[in-house]
């Protein structure tokens, strides 16, 4: 996970922002199944 990713998640989760934690999420769900098609 890129460090940039890693210090927006704890961010969101410091203030408790779950819009921004689940579109988080999303993308990186989206990210990994993309990066596994690929191999």
């Amino acid at each position: 996970m890129p460090v940039w990713f890693q210090n927006q998640m704890k961010r969101a989760f410091y203030e408790k922002n779950r819009y921004q934690i689940k579109l988080l999420n999303q993308c990186w769900y989206f990210y990994r199944n993309k990066q596994g098609l690929n191999d």
